[in-house]
């Protein structure tokens, strides 16, 4: 009988909880009576006129006595429902409540009511089952189908509840379709925890804690009630079971919502709209799911959308991030990811954030090796380009731009700001480092200011670094100085001798020795050779650099105006503080390993000490994790000046900064912030000079008004206003150091 029971009418809206699961002198109303949030001797039972009147308007209960409600009380605006078990009725006036231009009256029409609280002046018309659950005030709920609740609900964290067995605990398989990277999702995850517990697999004492935490965060008793937050509106849905939903949430025309955690607030709403499948999940504030997306065991982080059909399965989408028409499986995604295209599909991948996946990118048919276990680890700013495809198992370093192409091979590519390319008529990999700082500057910096200017977050759970001049790049960068000069030397030994890249009695240093007289040396004689990089496509092909020389110095330049900016920042918050002063608090070696904790960035050993914490129990529950998350945020500005202070003290050589010294470096920042603004005007301008951008236009005029002109664009505004503030900065603190001899 497709495990139909049949029961008599006395046992609707009773019994929610079996005697079994409760204690003694508990009720099956232990949870429901606090998260009412009113003081229950608010309440009355009705009285002769309103059972009278309630009859009359076609109304039905089993048991009229347990029906109770708050003054005043209408009883005329309820009409042609049932009730069954206990249900409390909040204050109900004959009131009006108006969202999105329609006006519904406030009452209960045409429903079945089982034992729930409505909260005051609500609007409940064309509910055909709302069972077990706690409505605040003034919310609408019309023509839904199925709302309910079982006593078992877990809100899409990753519990089990008293008496379940194991197997039905809720597990996100990310990073690797095979599930070795498995985790537990819970109302409050954010990127980092997840990174942590997917990361650290050999660590089985930690594994462990992680999952004791997140059992202990949670209710395990069963009988908790749903909850529709105060002022939500829910209309035209058909299925919504165990889902709990946060105040002012817009839920409409759904398909179905089952096992989820809807956090929302009346400064950060959350919508979800038509067509809609969402299944064990957590979705945070401000967030947007509309039109067909479906997401199957996921984390949404704050203030991100999915659009037009969207996938998201075994994944956690931080915040910031946009999703709309693609396919996302098995992923750990950091904030501000921008995936906008039907045809684009990304697997099995760590993406560290402020990422963007062009129409066509598949990352990757996960299948192309012996077994679906391999994974893609992409650095911040990852940017694969149209209809590129990528061979797992890859690693990318931060902005790393691919290319359309076909990436037949593994990659492991170290560069930063590089642009990668797939060389198929010379079977080749052609590798240009620092090509975001060399050729396009513009993107470069609007990418940092429109992060930015689009993290519109109140709930800042988790902290992030929006700029790609930040410690974690740029000791990218330094490696990458380091294998220029490898490659460089190893080109020149190798044409010189005709031997392979080491010959015997050269060591590594002595090779990187003759790369660095090479890279800043006269340019032809780094450009008569063919710069081989090695270990970085598991091929037996040509990988060549392109423009090493150039690299070499864009990649000093970038380093020096990381280490300044942040300096000279530093010194403008502390207008105080000398330049010795300074000197003995960021005084030191240089930091060399960082860690990208969900997009906050923190020194590694500090890392390892907050694991430690945990694992010893130090550290005991998420919140606290959290709060160590918050502690490491407020010291990253010291640890990144200290970091920029011993970055430049590397790139001169020095041990320690002279003042003199240091007041040269200011000006020669100054310089580079014109080279900056003139390097964004530029790379806007090539747009406007380009003869097939004007084929479309008749003239030049129709081109302006179509397109404005370069300088007219608001970001090279932005940026011209952005450079003259840093000049400003920097002038300001010349004026405060010791002039030199």
């Amino acid at each position: 009988m497709n495990d139909i029971l049949v029961h008599s009418e006395a046992v609707l809206g009773s019994s929610f909880v079996s005697s079994r699961y409760l204690g003694p002198g508990e009720s099956e109303y232990r949870f429901r009576d606090v998260q009412n949030g009113k003081p229950l001797d608010s309440y009355r039972p009705l009285n002769h006129l309103d059972v009278e009147i309630l009859i009359k308007n076609g109304n039905r209960s089993s048991d009229w006595s347990k029906i109770l409600v708050r003054d005043p009380f209408d009883a005329t605006l309820i009409r042609n429902s049932e009730f069954a078990g206990l249900v409390r009725i909040g204050r109900l006036e004959r009131v009006v409540l108006e969202h999105h231009d329609m006006m519904i009256p406030a009452g209960i029409t045409m429903s079945r009511v089982i034992a729930c609280d409505i909260g005051d002046e609500c609007a409940v018309h064309g509910c055909n089952y709302l069972a077990h659950y706690v409505v605040g005030d003034r919310c609408i709920l019309m023509n839904n189908d199925e709302i309910q609740v079982s006593d078992h609900a877990k809100w899409g964290n990753g519990i089990i509840k008293e008496g379940e067995s194991e197997d039905v605990r809720v597990w996100l398989d990310l990073m690797n379709e095979a599930g070795g990277r498995s985790v537990l999702a819970f109302d409050g995850m954010l990127c980092a925890d997840a990174y942590l517990w997917a990361k650290r697999r050999e660590d089985a004492v930690l594994m462990e804690r992680f999952k004791e935490m997140t059992e202990a965060g949670f209710e395990r008793r069963r009988g908790e009630y749903g909850v529709i937050g105060a002022g939500c509106v829910l209309k035209s849905n058909r299925i919504i079971k165990d889902v709990r939903i946060g105040e002012c949430a817009y839920i409409k025309g759904t398909n179905k919502l089952k096992n989820l955690t809807i956090n929302s607030s009346e400064d950060e709403r959350t919508q979800v709209g038509e067509g809609v499948e969402l299944v064990n999940g957590i979705i945070g504030y401000g967030c947007r799911v509309f039109y067909g997306c479906k997401a199957v065991r996921f984390v949404m982080g704050t203030n991100s959308s999915l659009k037009y059909g969207a996938r998201l399965i075994h994944s956690v989408l931080g915040d910031n991030s946009t999703v709309s028409c693609c396919e996302i499986l098995n992923n750990l995604i950091y904030p501000a990811h921008e995936q906008h295209h039907n045809t684009s599909f990304l697997i099995a991948a760590l993406v560290r954030g402020q990422s963007n996946m062009a129409a066509g990118a598949t990352i990757g048919s996960n299948h192309n090796s012996r077994a679906n276990d391999g994974e893609v680890d992409a650095g911040r700013g990852f940017w694969p380009g149209l209809s590129t495809s990528v061979k797992h198992s890859s690693h990318f370093a931060s902005y790393c731009l691919l290319a359309k192409g076909d990436y037949r091979f593994e990659l492991d590519v170290p560069f930063p700001f590089a642009l990668v390319a797939d060389d198929a008529a010379r079977d080749r990999l052609d590798i240009m480092p620092a090509y975001w700082w060399m050729y396009n500057m513009y993107a470069l910096l609007r990418n940092e200011a429109k992060f930015l200017a689009r993290d519109k977050r109140l709930n800042r759970g988790q902290n992030i670094e929006f700029s790609p001049f930040a410690p974690d790049i740029a000791e990218e960068a330094f490696t990458s100085l380091e294998l220029l000069e490898r490659f460089v030397g190893s080109a020149w030994y190798r044409a010189a001798g005709g031997a392979e890249a080491m010959v015997e009695g050269t060591d590594e240093e002595t090779v990187r020795a003759k790369g660095r007289e090479l890279l800043v040396g006269p340019k032809e004689e780094v450009d008569s050779i063919e710069v081989l990089a090695y270990g970085i496509e598991n091929s037996r092909r040509r990988v060549v650099i392109q423009k090493p020389r150039r690299a070499y110095k864009a990649y000093r330049h970038m380093l020096r105006w990381y280490a300044m900016r942040v300096l000279i920042a530093y010194f403008a918050e502390r207008p105080d503080v000398g330049f010795q002063d300074a000197s003995d608090v960021l005084a030191g070696a240089r930091v060399r390993e960082w860690e990208n904790l969900g997009g906050q960035l923190a020194p590694r050993d500090k890392i390892e000490s907050l694991v430690a914490g945990i694992r010893t129990g130090a550290i005991n529950g998420w919140d606290e994790v959290h709060a160590e998350y918050a502690r490491l945020w407020a010291e990253y500005p010291l640890d990144k000046a200290q970091h920029a202070w011993a970055t430049l003290c590397d790139l001169l050589g020095a041990t320690e900064l002279e003042e003199q010294v240091f007041a040269r470096e200011v000006s020669r920042f100054m310089d580079t912030t014109r080279f900056i603004e003139e390097q964004v005007y530029l790379t806007r301008q090539k747009d406007y000079v380009n003869g097939f951008r004007k084929a479309t236009f008749r003239c030049d005029d129709e081109m302006r008004a179509v397109l404005g002109s370069p300088e007219s664009s608001a970001f090279v505004k932005q940026s011209r206003a952005d450079m003259e503030r840093w000049r400003a900065r920097a002038d300001a603190l010349l004026g405060r150091l010791s002039p030199g001899e």
